[in-house]
């Protein structure tokens, strides 16, 4: 059973800094992308950011700049470093594992998924 969980959110003011953690997925966790993705009341989940397992990343064009995607294999985790926040990027921001194909801006291409942790951003 693959469990992750996310870490990290909050309230924040606008142009402040939230840092974000997943951790849990421990099958080969070096040779697996995980991707973080987020979705507002009232809207789709989107894709954020991912991690491949190629060592490159992508962040998505909205918060290209804002956000980092990091990992550190040794402790199994993956970071979303998050900055200059605005009341856009309110939303439950969900960690996802396993890539299994397609397109990894897909929230379908992945198999596991954490609870997801609230961020919130007050202007």
């Amino acid at each position: 059973q693959v469990q992750l969980e996310e870490s990290g959110g909050g309230l924040v003011q606008a142009g402040g800094s939230l840092r974000l953690s997943c951790a849990g997925y421990r099958r080969t966790f070096s040779s697996s992308s995980m991707a973080w993705f987020r979705q507002a009341v009232g809207k789709e989940r989107e894709f954020v950011a991912v991690s491949r397992s190629g060592g490159s990343t992508d962040v998505a064009d909205s918060v290209k700049g804002r956000f980092w995607v990091s990992r550190d294999n040794a402790k199994n985790t993956v970071y979303l470093q998050m900055n200059n926040l605005n009341a856009e990027d309110t939303a439950i921001y969900y960690c996802a594992a396993e890539y299994t194909g397609g397109s990894s801006h897909n929230w379908h291409s992945y198999r596991y998924w954490g609870q997801g942790t609230q961020v919130t951003v007050s202007s």
